[in-house]
């Protein structure tokens, strides 16, 4: 097999690069055929080819053949992002032409990471560039999604998938195909969602199914302590993982959904220091969390934190089927969870009408139809640009008479000037309306008018704030609304035996509990902007260092 041409995806490095990344291996002679992993083992290693090539294989299914997905000669190397993640693997790797490999581990993998800045570069670019091109090529079928359109479940699958940028591909189960697949698998109807993989077929599949399946979920190690839990792995969460993780410390995120959080809903974010031409917010996330993966930071989701215990003066973070984490400190940067509208038969079209981010997915979903966007601040107005870019009519429902009083006024202005637009201020939806799924909302106006209008509407896209996640949190000082109170918002009182030794008082960030730090959309007088989160969530760090350190005597 001759050698590629180097890319991106698959560089060619120097003799003296290649002399540096050697040194993290152990050397093995390979002969044509043999495999060198297999789709479902646990550990990832990082493969150099000395001599010789191998493919990368997806494994033949029940309904396709095996395809190779990427090819690597001499001076080459394999792995995608799942290096970083510790991901299962999904792919073969199998030798073309006979010659001699070097294995690199993952604690060697993670030592290359932190002691060569150059060559992390190179490799971390690599991985990226890779995981992209699975997901467009042939990989993406090592992954199969199969259920309803309109399933909430299924929506939930699929975003969770999509969030953590894994190759899939999706069938509907009344497709000829997803009907095949269904009998394939000997599943039913109320097996649905299926996910079929090289090694499993799982049923009635969730998120938290997915993420063990794949190795993503919580491993927990007896005995260990972390030095810095993040609670949340939005915006605020990651910058505090990106830092704290590449100062030192020993860093676990946890999450109950998927990297991102609110801000990954966001189909763009144009006024993100840096980003001249906006970002999606999913993209600014999915890059954060490679980021602190890259420093050391595990991330794993999704993963529900029950409660955070403070017994004897150590911290606990308590998962929900009762595993328990031990740290020396905490983030909470859990955010806020969707509200949603009174109404009846709002759960009923939830995945089937309803949605609470506007991204590709979703609005491929909708297709070309009518669908309205509730809400007046910048996600709102980002989501109607976006879906009205896609090819649907817009209707963007305000409850406040005026558009600028809750947006940014370049937002506004694009919005009133944009021709697939209407703009309903002063405006409430009233009823839902449809079959299996939604096809039409009823709107009325609190001014005083009492006739309601039908609208068309395919998909309602309902971006009315939220309230923040703070359930799981009991013995934190939190404000009259439920956000937690930080520094110098808390009263002396509020306080309490924990502060009497050492003496001190709460740092920036710090909450009433020592050692427990809030940032982002949970924090009381937060600005409630993604800027805003990262930039808090980074300085958290700072203070979490000082309330680390050693107390003078």
């Amino acid at each position: 097999m001759s050698t590629p041409e180097a890319t991106e995806a698959a560089p060619t490095l120097s003799d003296e690069q290649w002399s540096r990344l050697k040194a993290y291996g152990t050397a093995q002679p390979t002969e044509t055929g043999d495999v060198l992993f297999q789709a479902g083992e646990t550990a990832s290693q990082m493969i150099l080819v000395e001599s010789g090539g191998l493919d990368i294989v997806r494994p033949a299914g029940s309904d396709q053949p095996e395809a190779v997905v990427a090819g690597y000669g001499a001076r080459q190397f394999s792995g995608e992002l799942n290096l970083l993640t510790g991901q299962t693997t999904y792919l073969d790797a199998r030798v073309t032409a006979p010659g001699v490999i070097y294995r690199i581990q993952p604690p060697a993998f993670r030592r290359l990471m932190d002691e060569d800045p150059e060559l992390s570069d190179v490799i971390l670019r690599a991985l990226l560039a890779r995981r992209e091109n699975l997901r467009g090529n042939a990989a993406a079928g090592s992954m199969v999604l199969v259920g309803h359109d309109l399933s909430a479940s299924a929506m939930a699958l699929r975003t969770y998938a999509t969030r953590q940028r894994q190759p899939h591909t999706w069938v509907g189960a009344d497709s000829p195909a997803g009907e095949t697949l269904t009998r394939a698998a000997t599943a039913t109807l109320d097996d649905l969602p299926l996910v079929i993989t090289p090694t499993a077929v799982l049923r009635r599949a969730t998120p938290s199914v997915l993420a063990e399946h794949l190795g993503l979920s919580y491993r927990h190690i007896a005995g260990r302590t972390m030095d810095l839990v993040v609670v949340g792995a939005g915006p605020a969460g990651l910058a505090a993982a990106v830092y704290g993780a590449s100062e030192g410390l020993q860093t676990l995120v946890l999450d109950s959904l998927a990297a991102g959080g609110q801000a990954a809903a966001s189909s763009r974010i144009e006024n993100y220091l840096g980003f001249t031409s906006g970002i999606s917010g999913a993209d600014l996330t999915a890059r954060a969390a490679v980021q602190a993966q890259k420093f050391g930071a595990r991330i794993a989701s999704p993963c529900e934190v029950a409660e955070l215990t403070t017994d004897s003066g150590a911290l606990r973070i308590v998962l929900k089927d009762g595993t328990q984490i031990s740290s020396r400190s905490v983030v909470v940067a859990t955010g806020a969870s969707y509200r949603s509208l009174p109404l009846a038969r709002w759960a009923e079209f939830e995945g089937a009408g309803i949605y609470y981010a506007a991204t590709e997915l979703e609005a491929r979903t909708c297709g070309p139809y009518p669908v309205a966007v509730v809400g007046g601040a910048n996600s709102a107005g980002q989501a109607a640009l976006y879906l009205a870019g896609r090819g649907s009519t817009v209707n963007l429902i305000v409850r406040g008479a005026d558009l600028a009083a809750g947006m940014s006024s370049y937002l506004a202005d694009r919005i009133i000037a944009h021709p697939a637009i209407t703009v309903r201020t002063s405006t409430e939806v009233s009823q839902l309306c449809g079959g299996d799924r939604l096809e039409a909302i009823k709107v009325h106006s609190n001014t005083g008018a009492t006739l309601a209008t039908e609208l068309e509407c395919r998909g309602l896209f309902c971006f009315i704030g939220a309230r923040p996640a703070t359930d799981w949190l009991k013995d934190v000082a939190m404000d009259d609304h439920g956000f937690i109170l930080t520094d110098v918002g808390l009263d002396d009182d509020m306080l309490g035996s924990r502060w009497a030794h050492p003496a001190r008082r709460p740092l920036p960030f710090e909450t009433s509990l020592p050692g427990v730090f809030a940032t982002g959309d949970v924090r009381a007088g937060s600005m409630k902007r993604v800027a805003a989160a990262v930039g808090e969530g980074a300085s958290a760090i700072r203070s979490v260092h000082m309330s680390l350190a050693p107390v003078s005597p």
